[in-house]
């Protein structure tokens, strides 16, 4: 059994580690009942349940404005993110579909929309999120018609899902304690609060997704093989879209939450369901270096550009 515990970070320290696969068999209807529920539970926030209070807006965009702009922008490409999955999963399974369009769309959506008043609320401007569908995308989707190439991408898709959505809970948790520590309730306990409270249900459908997928023998030897590879040559922390201005900017998500002392620790956390996945038989491996080495590159190349514009910066609002 997993023997745990929470830092002071909300990171998850793992001693005697030992997966166990699942507590019940995952099958198509409890996936679906699953999902279903999500929904039930965690319709999408209204803006107008939120209060957007900010007693001291200069001092909050000193010390977290690239935070708030850079969680905005990767909420708001929610839109490219369903594009991207029509392209690659042309047989995407129902469960799937009613996840990704009828659920996590309108959740995201929604915290895109009120992240983004927030920080036009404090003096900055609107986000822009990137809507391209890269051209590699559109080669993996023509493959995925493959069906031996669909269950592959599949499993990158879970994969991906999965560690995004890691690294959401896990910065949401510490921006509400710095928000705490600056007096700023208001947004802390309606907006951000509110918000990863919901992100929870999307990883779980992730993980829940890939063990199904072991579970049930689907993948060949061959086909985790070329998982493994496509996986560590395609890594990329979320919103960092291959763009160095933008893996700068993660440097400064990083660092403003305070993960950069302890990046082993991060990688450890948003990499576990693939390294349980992909690497359970490798002795010594914690988690898949290719994520360190993404993490490490956003902070040196944000420690290293200091003096940049962040994205979507203005005037700030004083009193």
């Amino acid at each position: 059994m997993d023997v745990c515990h929470a830092d002071a970070r909300g990171l998850v320290r793992i001693r005697g580690y030992r997966r166990v696969m699942a507590r019940a068999r995952i099958t198509d209807t409890s996936l679906r009942e699953f999902v279903l529920r999500l929904g039930q539970d965690h319709p999408p926030i209204q803006l107008g349940s939120v209060d957007r209070t900010v007693h001291d807006p200069a001092a909050v965009v000193s010390r977290f404005g690239g935070v708030i702009n850079y969680l905005a922008r990767v909420e708001l490409e929610v839109d490219r993110n369903v594009l991207e999955l029509l392209t690659l999963l042309p047989e995407a399974s129902e469960t799937d579909r009613i996840f990704y369009q009828d659920i996590w769309y309108h959740q995201e959506m929604a915290h895109g929309d009120i992240l983004d008043q927030l920080q036009r609320d404090i003096g900055m401007v609107a986000a822009e999120p990137y809507m391209e569908v890269s051209n590699e995308m559109r080669l993996l989707g023509a493959l995925s018609r493959l069906s031996p190439i669909h269950d592959v991408v599949r499993m990158l898709y879970y994969l991906t899902g999965a560690a995004t959505e890691r690294q959401a809970v896990l910065a949401y948790s510490q921006f509400i304690k710095g928000l705490d520590e600056m007096g700023e309730r208001a947004i802390s306990e309606t907006i951000i609060h509110p918000i990863k409270r919901q992100e929870p249900g999307h990883f779980a459908f992730y993980r829940m997704s890939a063990e199904q997928m072991v579970q049930d023998g689907l993948l060949r030897p061959w086909q985790r093989f070329l998982v493994r590879v496509l996986r560590r040559h395609s890594f990329s922390l979320v919103g960092t879209n291959g763009r160095e201005d933008w893996r700068a900017q993660m440097g400064e998500v990083i660092t403003a939450l305070n993960f950069d002392d302890e990046l082993q620790l991060y990688a450890r956390d948003i990499g576990r369901v693939e390294q349980q996945i992909l690497y359970a038989q490798a002795q010594g491996m914690h988690f898949p270096p290719y994520i360190l080495e993404a993490l490490r590159e956003s902070v040196d190349l944000y420690r290293g550009q200091r003096g940049w514009e962040r994205p979507g910066e203005s005037v700030v609002l004083s009193g």
